[in-house]
Formats: structure tokens, sequence, C-alpha cells
């Protein structure tokens, strides 16, 4: 601890101790804070995707499954198997007043996707239940319904891409549906281009009979999806069924790229803010460089009356992990305190600047998420730890290499 001053009046070497321990600080902070927000942002999300999405799905050759009824039955059977629902999708072009938007049109059964999705708990306005089999009744995303200029109640005209042969020519099919809900998911991709109606009106409209899309599952564990998922998909083509080839795609399959990129992501702001840690962490070679440059009269003494080289090599790599030390647990300390209270922190900073942070239409969420795992608190702390030891070995070798003649010939 003394010597992590200077003796006289030179202050310097303290200044310069001083600064490695808040370098280091601030790069710890900063770790933890970066990691937990883009835990956070993956976690939300991750959830915001399996709300509307699903965690299995499958389907049939040309996206058409014949004999759902089997698979959708028998999937309660299957183990990890909480939900199943059946559903119909399609691409469609909307069209209220002026306004003409394209969509995804999912044909539900309302009580099983209630199970299976939380579109549900998502409505702003209306309820699942408000779809109705022959009554044709739609229920669009908040950001598509304001695209479109329609509210509750009113016409929205359907117009689907598979065309109809008449006198005059081929001519898309059109149908006019009410508006009965509107859902908001939180997700750009989902407010403005979802559109959910009755699984039966979805038939009519498409004209798919009594097929329909494919079946989605729900689990009891969404990180078994993958294996889930291939043991269908052997299960169903063992023997190749002569109605075609079933697929089973799992939610990392579908997002498989949006989730690849936040995990490189990352990875990539761990190396860089580690450089910033390792930085402050090699400013203790500067300080050590200094104090045994101030304190080889010292050693010198130390060392005729006995101390070894080991010795003092010791006292100066205690010096050293000692600033290394208490830097860390100080950025570990406000590191998870900020993390852990960053719904606070960044409300109260765009409210103070009136700034948005992040914008919904871009970062597909409009708040900052946080989740902090401790084995990454952990890893940080390790990580800066031996960084900053590391700064101290050659300085420590240095002082331990002082021949005390040479030091106090001038003394």
């Amino acid at each position: 601890m003394r010597y992590t001053r200077a003796k006289r009046n030179n202050h310097f070497i303290s200044f310069i101790s001083l600064t490695s321990m808040i370098g280091i600080a601030l790069g710890v902070a900063a770790l933890i804070v970066v990691l937990s927000v883009m835990n956070g942002f993956q976690k939300d999300l991750r959830a915001r995707i399996l709300g509307v999405a699903s965690h299995v799905e499958i389907t049939g050759t040309n996206n058409l499954l014949e004999d759902w009824r089997t698979i959708y039955e028998s999937s309660f059977k299957r183990e990890h198997v909480l939900a199943s629902a059946p559903y119909i999708t399609a691409q469609a072009m909307l069209s209220y007043g002026q306004g003409v938007q394209g969509a995804i049109i999912r044909g539900i059964l309302p009580a099983a996707e209630d199970k299976v999705a939380d579109l549900g708990k998502n409505m702003k306005v209306g309820n699942l239940n408000d779809l109705r089999a022959g009554e044709f009744g739609i229920i669009l995303g908040a950001d598509l319904a304001y695209n479109l200029g329609a509210q509750m109640g009113d016409k929205v005209v359907v117009m689907a891409p598979q065309g109809q042969f008449t006198p005059t020519g081929v001519v898309p099919r059109l149908k006019q549906f009410t508006v009965v809900g509107l859902f908001q998911a939180g997700m750009q991709q989902y407010d403005a281009g979802l559109a959910l109606i009755h699984m039966e009106d979805a038939a009519k409209l498409y004209r798919m009979g009594d097929a329909v899309s494919g079946v989605r599952l729900k689990l009891d564990d969404l990180f078994i999806a993958p294996q889930v998922a291939q043991e269908y998909s052997a299960s169903l083509n063992n023997p190749p069924n002569p109605n075609g080839t079933y697929y089973a795609f799992d939610w990392t399959q579908q997002q498989s790229n949006l989730f690849k990129a936040i995990k490189m992501e990352k990875r990539v702001m761990f190396i860089i803010l580690t450089l910033i840690v390792a930085v402050a962490a090699f400013n203790i070679v500067s300080t050590l460089v200094m104090a045994v440059t101030d304190k080889r009269a010292d050693i010198a003494i130390m060392r005729t009356f006995g101390a070894s080289p080991g010795s003092i090599m010791l006292i100066f790599i205690v010096q050293g992990a000692l600033i290394g030390m208490i830097g860390t647990i100080l950025g570990a300390f406000f590191g998870i305190l900020i993390a852990l209270n960053i719904d606070v922190i960044i409300p109260f900073i765009e409210g103070l600047f009136h700034v948005q942070f992040l914008e919904k239409d871009v970062y597909q969420i409009s708040e900052v998420p946080s989740e902090l795992v401790w084995l990454d608190v952990i890893t940080i702390v390790i990580v800066s730890f031996i960084l900053s030891l590391f700064a101290t070995l050659y300085p420590s070798w240095r002082a331990s290499k002082i021949n005390p003649a040479e030091a106090l010939r001038y003394e």
C-alpha cells in the first residue's frame, strides 16, 4: 500500500496508479453493462419473436399439409409438446380507402393459437375469439392499421395474389373483411406486416379445401426446439409418405441470421472492450517502472539486509495486482449496479435530454433491456485480473535484478 505512493514530493506515480485503477474500473464496468444490454436485447427479441412465431413448425411440400389432423392430434402425445395449432399462411394485398399495404395473412383457430403464441396478450383492441368462421373478421397489426388508415369496424379489402379465371381474363380474388381487433407485438415486422383471420375463412379465400399450411408447436423448453424438429422430420418421413415430404423447422432456423449476428456482435464487443481493459492494465507497467526507479535505494537496502530477488519481485507483483484488483472490484460493482438499474437510468437520461436511444422501426424494440449473466461478470473479472497480473511481471523482474552496489553508489 505504501509503495502505491511516491516518496518526497513526487506525486506523479500516485497519479499514474490512480488513473490505472480508474481505467480498469471503467473498462470492466463498460464490459459488464454492454454485455448485459446485449443479453437483454437478445432475450427480449427472442421473447417478442416467439410471442408471434412458434418453437417448431411442421409443413409439407409446397407449403401444404393435407393430413394435418393426424399430425395435430398425435403431437399432444409427444414429449415436450405443450400445445399445437394448425395455421394457413399466405401473402395478400390489403386495401382501405386510398391506402394499400402488402401483408402476410395468417389463418388461425383462435382457441388453439392462443396456446402456442402470446398474440392474445398483445391485443390492443378486441380479442382473438372475435375471429369467427364465416364472419370474415380480421385482426391487424397496429402499424399496419395505421398505414392503411383503418380502425375498428372498418371494411378492409383483402386481395389474394392467386387469380381466378373470368371471361375478361385472370383477376385477383377479392374479399371484404371487417376489422375486429388490433394487436401490437412490439416488433415492426409483425406490427406492420401481419394480419390474422379465421382459418376457415383463409381456406375459402385461398381455395385450400381441407388442407392447411402447417402445424405450429409450443414446447416446454424453447432451447430443445432444434432437437424436437429433427426428431419430427425423421419420424414423419420414415417410411416415406406418399403425399410428399414433411419439413419441420424450429425458431433457430427461421431467425438464424438474426441471432447469429447478435452473437457475433457480442463477441466483437467483448474483444473491443477487453482491449480497453488491457490498455488500462498496461498502464500498471508505467506505474511500476516509475515506482522501481523511485525505490531503487530502498530495494538496495533490503537486498543488503538479505531480501531475495524473489521477495523483491513479489513486492511489485503485489503492488500491481493490488491496483488491478481495486480497479476490477470497483468496475464490477458499478457495472453490476448500472446493469441492474438500466431500466431506470436510460428513461431518466431520455427524459432529461428529450431523446430516444432506440427507434422501434430500426432496432425492433423501443426500450433498452438488460439481463445480467453472472458467468459473464465472473469471466470479465478474471480476464481483467489476469491482464493486470501479467502487466506486473516485467517491471517486477527488473526490480529483482537491481544491483545493490550500483543503486547505493550515488545515494
